[in-house]
């Protein structure tokens, strides 16, 4: 009697080739994610009181949305405790991402900033490791060099100034709670579509941006219309067309990808505060921002033949 085959299990990589259908889509949502640090730089509001109202302008658009649609009404009371549950944890550590991304916006260079908040890959490979994920060997390498990138540019700001220095650990923090929420909603959008789970999130990020207001003393309200105008055009542009679609495709790519793909916010980023806020790197900074893209750039083809599943 021949002895049955041994079922070998699929080796998920959590490095691979996104689908056609989502490259145009990162496209799009990375270049809206660009103009988020310098509209919370140019924005005379607090950070929190930003962070806030680009979450609670979010959720008041998909809560009637949501709520419109008996389908939708439908698939939200008809959740599983687990989805819910994750949905919802997933949201409260987006809100520590924004409590924690836009004061670093606020107290270093919009350069600087991303180039630390777009360490996301770094951390998303961890996560997917302890997932059980294949992490590719040439993708370690390029954590490697990356880290090293946000070395010598935190050693930088450092010595220009100790506010810039905060302003960087508050980013490299923003980017662990960043790869973390992608993490988690990608398990959440295997079951939950879009509108529903933005709702779910959104909604308590704002709970949560609320609570990092109170403690911090910060003002939700009472700043003039060109904040307001500001905020607006961040909600629009870097919260739906940014973390929306980001949300959307995340379904199909994964986390350590979507991530990667982040790392083009750091060029757009640096020109548009150049040019509109006068902000220009040091030279200095240069070698560290160069490493961190040359870093990310090996996590994005550490398993180039590989497309998703």
């Amino acid at each position: 009697m021949t002895a049955p085959p041994i079922a070998i299990p699929v080796r998920v990589s959590a490095v691979h080739r996104p689908p056609k259908a989502d490259v145009a889509v990162l496209g799009v949502a990375v270049t809206a994610v660009g103009t988020s640090g310098p509209l919370i730089a140019a924005a005379a509001a607090p950070a929190m009181a930003i962070a806030f109202w680009r979450n609670a302008l979010a959720t008041l658009v998909f809560a009637p949305y949501v709520l419109a649609r008996r389908g939708l009404r439908a698939e939200l009371r008809g959740l599983d405790s687990r989805t819910t549950l994750l949905a919802l944890v997933s949201g409260l550590i987006l809100g520590a991402h924004f409590a924690t991304w836009t004061p670093s916006a606020k107290l270093s260079s919009v350069a600087s900033a991303t180039a630390f908040a777009t360490t996301q890959p770094i951390f998303a490979a961890v996560v997917a490791k302890i997932l059980g994920h294949h992490v590719p060997r040439r993708a370690w390498t390029g954590i490697v060099v990356a880290f090293a990138g946000v070395i010598v540019l935190s050693g930088v700001d450092f010595h220009a100034s100790l506010r810039a220095f905060e302003g960087d650990l508050l980013a490299l923090t923003a980017a662990v709670f960043a790869a973390v929420y992608m993490s988690i909603g990608g398990e959440v959008r295997k079951t939950a579509s879009l509108p529903v789970y933005a709702l779910l999130c959104y909604g308590a990020a704002s709970v949560f941006l609320i609570g990092a207001a109170l403690v911090t003393g910060s003002s939700l309200i009472g700043f003039g219309g060109n904040a307001w105008v500001k905020i607006g055009a961040l909600t629009v542009l870097a919260q739906f067309l940014g973390h929306t679609l980001f949300n959307r495709v995340v379904k199909t790519t994964s986390a350590t990808v979507i991530s990667t793909a982040v790392l083009l916010e750091v060029p757009m980023a640096a020109v548009i505060a150049a040019v509109f806020l006068g902000q220009i790197p040091s030279l200095w900074a240069i070698p560290g921002a160069v490493l961190i893209l040359g870093g990310l750039l090996l996590v994005a083809t550490g398993n180039p033949g590989e497309t998703a599943h």
